[in-house]
């Protein structure tokens, strides 16, 4: 690979703006900051624009294998990089669900052959393959972590054996990240709900999944990890409530217990139900606007501790099903760095603070080795935004297998100009380079 210089732009990174050069030379950072002049190199003028490390997004489900009518690796990851995002960590529960150290390494092979942005995977677990899922052990430093669905889920793969749940994390070594929602309380509330009338609409959906479901199982989770000293992750969280778990006290290299809030908990309310009905179905739920005001606190004060999307695409036909039998997801991977520059030009949150969210800390998070800083040496993972070129999000410019957004409609203030992966340049100009392949992530676990 020739090398790169990208000159003349504004460089984000590690909570200070400082303008200059950066260098790329075989796939790497050979140096930045200030002019930088090398012979024989490619140039890319970045003025009047930003250049960020590559989003990670430490929650997506890509679809494949078995639910490919949805979505695969291939056309999520292709909108990824579109959106500015060179890294993924999948979710294990597709069809079949990644259960056994065999199914997991199909899906890296498949990741490897068909992705343009760096991946990771989940291993699944299930109330009856925990010396399968403790396999993980050995792959600590190749595999980002352990995927726990303490709530409804697809298939087999709600957790609910207490002596399976004690066991893994008193026994895994690698991170466990959880999917928190009790579900006693949300069969509870659906009888409630239904014995007071048959028809549900999608105005329930908060009810049924509500607060008190959410918190019961985080705190749940969190007692486990303190029993153990396990290395927990709360994934999605989307209550007021559950914040009080969660501490700003650490920095978030020495936290055991860390948490994520997802783009659309920041910017939906139960509100737009009445706007988007099943389109914003998903779990746990969008619930109402003190919560969303109460996780943008704790978003800024570090209390949470990374942005991410669940993205979770399903065809137009299954979100437009009665409410009960709707699919709950939204497709989101495109469109998170572009809305999280919405909310810094409303003066909601600095750029310094989406590069540290929603890039330096899953790295710092899930100890990804050589990624999310723009530092010397580290993998070239960058993307060049233009804060001064709005994008409308249209069913023309998506990129999602499934064809439609939430957000259709919306104008981004912001624009994703280049996307670089491992310093290749793999979207410009409204072009994904899908022939491009990203790398396995790896991480540094003792």
């Amino acid at each position: 690979m020739a090398s790169t210089i990208i000159k003349n732009t504004k460089i984000v990174n590690e909570g200070k703006i400082i303008e200059g050069d950066i260098l790329i030379k075989d796939q790497r950072i050979e140096k930045f900051g200030g002019i930088i002049n090398h012979p024989h190199t490619k140039e890319i003028n970045g003025e009047g624009k930003y250049l960020l490390p590559g989003v990670i997004d430490d929650q997506v489900h890509f679809r494949e294998p078995g639910l490919t009518h949805k979505a695969n690796i291939h056309t999520e990851s292709c909108a990824a990089v579109a959106g500015g995002t060179t890294s993924f960590m999948e979710m294990p529960n597709t069809k079949p669900a990644a259960l056994t150290q065999e199914l997991l390494e199909e899906k890296y092979q498949i990741a490897a052959n068909s992705s343009p942005a760096n991946y990771s995977f989940f291993m699944g677990t299930s109330n009856e393959n925990t010396d399968e899922v403790l396999k993980t052990n050995e792959k600590k430093n190749q595999i980002c972590g352990i995927k726990i669905f303490m709530g409804s889920s697809t298939g087999n793969m709600l957790v609910d054996n207490v002596l399976t749940l004690d066991k893994v994390f008193k026994e895994s070594e690698v991170l466990i990240a959880t999917h928190c929602e009790d579900e006693r309380i949300i069969k509870a509330n659906l009888e409630k709900i239904k014995a007071s009338r048959s028809q549900l609409t999608i105005a329930d959906h908060p009810i049924i999944r509500d607060t008190d479901a959410c918190f019961e199982s985080s705190f749940f989770a969190v007692q486990l990890a303190k029993k153990y000293n396990t290395r927990l992750h709360i994934l999605h969280i989307s209550t007021a409530k559950e914040l009080q778990l969660f501490s700003n006290m650490l920095p978030l290299n020495e936290k055991r217990i860390t948490s994520e809030v997802c783009v659309h908990h920041l910017h939906f309310t139960a509100d737009d139900y009445a706007k988007l009905g099943n389109k914003i179905k998903c779990n746990p739920a969008i619930k109402s606007s003190e919560n969303k005001i109460a996780l943008w606190e704790a978003l800024l004060d570090d209390r949470l501790d990374i942005i991410a999307t669940d993205h979770a695409p399903h065809t137009i036909q299954e979100k437009e099903e009665a409410y009960e039998h709707a699919h709950a997801g939204l497709p989101l991977v495109q469109h998170s760095l572009q809305l999280m520059l919405y909310y810094h030009q409303q003066g909601k949150i600095s750029i310094e603070k989406i590069a540290e969210k929603m890039s330096h800390a899953p790295a710092t998070c899930f100890q990804i080795a050589e990624r999310g800083y723009i530092r010397e040496s580290y993998f070239a993972d960058l993307v060049m935004v233009d804060l001064n070129k709005p994008e409308t999000v249209k069913k023309e410019n998506l990129r999602y297998k499934c064809g439609w957004s939430p957000l259709e409609g919306f104008t981004m203030p912001a624009s994703i100009d280049k996307t670089f992966v491992n310093g290749d340049v793999v979207f410009e100009n409204g072009t994904v380079y899908s022939e491009k392949r990203g790398m396995r992530l790896q991480f540094n676990r003792n």
